[in-house]
């Protein structure tokens, strides 16, 4: 054993690279694992000069990996079998405790700047520095304490707590980077089964019940569930083969290989269940209201221990969460493999199949979704002058509403004696703006319009109450090709500016955007969940990490998400400020890396494994 471990650590040290990155938010635990204390030095007592007498000594981490011995299949089958957490609540755990985890990191790195003067201060400074009380951190608001990984009864374990993991002496041998990543590597394969429980519960439990089937047409059957069958069939066979890798090694050698694979061939299953989400969501709504048998047994169903208290409507969405969940997992895995090598590009292939297939769910969904909006606006507008087709398969609504515009020639505003503004309604789609009046019969008559691309704005300088989020909107080319000019009136700063960002896309925010490749900007992270409420905001998910571009003085932000650069107005009471520059740099630089483009090297391999793939067959 001794030998081994000291083999190991040689091989270990050559394959890693001697300085390691900043620890993510998830994985920092793992730098306070038992047995990790003494991980920094080579286990077992062998010293690095010790190192070239092992003539037997493997000179990789993969030969290393080769002496270790796999764990026996019933292992991991009874691991997977005792996972008691549901998807939903395996999730919810999971990205609480991440956001936990980025707090403390965050406060800790900032007392240590608070606490250590910098290398180039005098002693004179030292000594001054030393006599200020640091200053104390915003507070902020608590959230729910949980205890995931000391609570036994959670059924949340890490791959550091396998009783196999534990009795091996691993933990002594193994860099903490490599910890990190078999922490996440393993946090893949035990969500896949969590999810394939609920997934499989969603069936027997819901989807197969005798009575439900007597309830429901097979047509209406059918827009409720969809292809979950396909998507089950899918999700087994792919936690499988998961299974079978970790049976081969304790030490986990990959999982993105087998993501990609499946990602490229088989989860186009979940395209077409995401896809079917506006019908689904509206057939559920239809049957609730008009058959009383319907849900009478879903409360039933419920109600069995089974569901934990979660609603029929979270076990619907579940494919949808579990795919877009599975990319963050595999960017986490992403971050944690050494830079150039075979699973670094295994890992960006992986990531790369995902965001294909998570962006085919999205627009699925939205053309879905779109198509009906653009015809029913279409039949409330009445047009006063020359008609403009709304409907077309590559437009969409990206913002409506009404605003005051101003009437009158400048010189005219100061006089009381008249209405100073007048009620108009917009329709910005992605290419056209349409400027209406309301009329009765909630119809909407068109007086204006505009490209997109020929709309400029200009935020109006502070006059006073009266003119107060007040902006001025210029279409370069009108319905009548010619130039006009608007001066319109929000109901509030954060209106005003969301109209501003709306029309002119283009126009430079307060801060900069990640595609700048500044290594700082200011950041949120989501403490609160948001479901987006009118087209131009954006859903947050626990744990998401937004750029700040925009802000307002009564509660919204502009920002932009790193791990898919989609951007939107929420809240900002739905996230929480990461205070550390150090924390913001760190995952600047881990989403540049995610996002980093191919090169020749990267593209060879690729090539390589493909073929490869096609001799197997």
């Amino acid at each position: 054993m001794e030998l081994l471990a000291a083999a190991f650590s040689a091989a270990c040290a050559v394959d890693h690279d001697s300085s390691t990155s900043e620890s993510d938010a998830r994985d920092s635990v793992a730098g306070h694992l038992p047995g990790s204390e003494s991980s920094s030095t080579p286990g077992n007592g062998a010293t690095p000069e010790e190192w070239p007498a092992l003539a037997d000594s493997p000179t990789t981490l993969t030969e290393a990996l080769r002496m270790i011995h796999p764990i026996p299949a019933d292992s991991w089958r009874n691991l997977i079998e005792q996972i008691g957490l549901l998807y939903q609540e395996y999730r919810d755990k999971s990205t609480l405790q991440e956001i936990e985890t980025r707090r403390q990191q965050d406060a800790e790195i900032e007392d240590n700047t608070n606490g250590s003067p910098a290398s180039e201060d005098t002693p004179e400074e030292e000594e001054e520095e030393e006599e200020e009380e640091p200053a104390s951190p915003p507070e902020r608001k608590a959230l729910p304490q949980i205890c995931l990984l000391s609570n036994p009864h959670s059924r949340f374990n890490l791959w550091q707590d396998l009783p196999e993991i534990r009795s091996s002496g691993v933990l002594e041998i193994l860099q903490p980077e490599e910890i990190k990543l078999q922490e996440a590597m393993f946090e893949l394969v035990t969500s896949e089964a969590s999810y394939y429980k609920s997934l499989n519960l969603l069936v027997s439990h819901f989807m197969e019940n005798e009575r439900m089937r007597k309830i429901l047409h097979p047509s209406e059957a059918h827009i409720l569930f969809s292809n979950v069958l396909d998507v089950l069939a899918v999700s087994e066979r792919f936690l499988l083969e998961l299974e079978h890798r970790m049976e081969e090694n304790i030490v986990i050698s990959d999982v993105c290989d087998i993501v990609y694979r499946y990602a490229a061939d088989h989860f186009s299953v979940y395209i077409t269940y995401v896809s079917n989400q506006t019908y689904q969501e509206r057939a559920y709504k239809q049957l609730l209201q008009e058959k009383a048998a319907f849900r009478e047994l879903i409360s039933q169903l419920e109600l069995d221990p089974k569901c934990k208290g979660l609603p029929f409507s979270s076990f619907l969405i579940l494919p949808f969460q579990r795919i877009t969940r599975l990319k963050l997992l595999v960017q986490n895995i992403l971050k944690r493999v050494e830079e150039r090598s075979e699973r670094e590009c295994t890992a960006l292939d992986a990531h790369k199949e995902l965001e294909m297939v998570v962006k085919a769910c999205n627009e699925g969904v939205r053309k879905m979704s779109r198509t009906e909006q653009m015809i029913c606006i279409q039949k409330k507008m009445e047009f006063k002058i020359k008609s403009v087709p709304i409907i077309s398969h590559s437009r969409w609504l990206l913002k409506q509403g009404e605003l005051q515009q101003m009437s009158g020639p400048k010189t005219s505003r100061t006089l009381r004696t008249k209405k100073l503004f007048h009620e108009i309604y917009l329709f910005l789609f992605n290419d056209l703006l349409v400027i209406c009046r309301q009329i009765p019969g909630d119809k909407y008559q068109v007086f204006d319009s505009a490209p997109r691309g020929l709309l400029r704005v200009e935020e109006l300088e502070d006059q006073g109450q009266t003119l107060a989020n007040v902006f001025i909107l210029r279409l370069l080319e009108n319905a009548d090709d010619r130039e006009a000019t608007y001066m319109l009136k929000a109901s509030s700063q954060s209106e005003m500016k969301r109209w501003m960002t709306s029309l002119a896309p283009n126009r430079r925010t307060k801060f900069v955007s990640f595609t700048s490749r500044l290594l700082d900007c200011p950041q949120v992270q989501c403490v609160h969940p948001y479901v987006a409420q009118q087209p131009d905001e954006l859903t947050l998910e626990l744990a998401d990490i937004l750029n700040i571009l925009d802000k307002t003085d009564d509660g919204w932000i502009f920002g932009e998400r790193l791990h898919d650069q989609e951007r939107g107005w929420f809240p900002s009471s739905m996230t929480e400020e990461i205070l550390n520059p150090k924390i913001r740099s760190q995952n600047l630089k881990e989403c540049f890396r995610v996002h980093k483009m191919d090169d020749p090297q990267r593209s060879q391999n690729k090539d390589r494994r493909k073929l490869g793939s096609r001799n197997r067959q």
